[in-house]
């Protein structure tokens, strides 16, 4: 009973740890960085990490990367979905319409296919 106890506030006490860490580096940012201004250069890097971050995100859940038993594993679902919501956003520019468009192409590969 006791050594359970003891691991939840190991439990507790890391999550609150791991808390405080993200609230100070977060925070910092936006408490202190009108005073420590970024130069032009770390500004354009910058830019471009929303989408490294959806790209490392997106990719190795649409395009797996173990040797497969047979096609079917390789190519699913999501990634036909997916080709559904790009080519909706290439042609309508909206974004909510691609969400919609790719969830409700996914649904239906899912039911009519049986993939998982």
């Amino acid at each position: 009973m006791e050594q359970a106890l003891a691991d939840h506030w190991y439990l507790y006490g890391a999550i609150g740890l791991l808390t405080i860490c993200t609230l100070l580096t977060r925070a910092s940012y936006h408490l202190f960085g009108h005073r420590v201004p970024l130069s032009e250069g770390v500004r354009r890097a910058l830019r471009y990490a929303p989408a490294a971050a959806l790209t490392a995100i997106i990719v190795p859940i649409l395009l797996p990367w173990s040797a497969p038993d047979s096609m079917a594993t390789v190519i699913d679902q999501r990634l036909f979905a997916a080709l559904v919501a790009i080519w909706l956003f290439q042609k309508t520019r909206n974004v909510l319409v691609m969400i919609v468009g790719g969830m409700v192409a996914f649904w239906l590969l899912r039911a009519l296919i049986g993939w998982w």
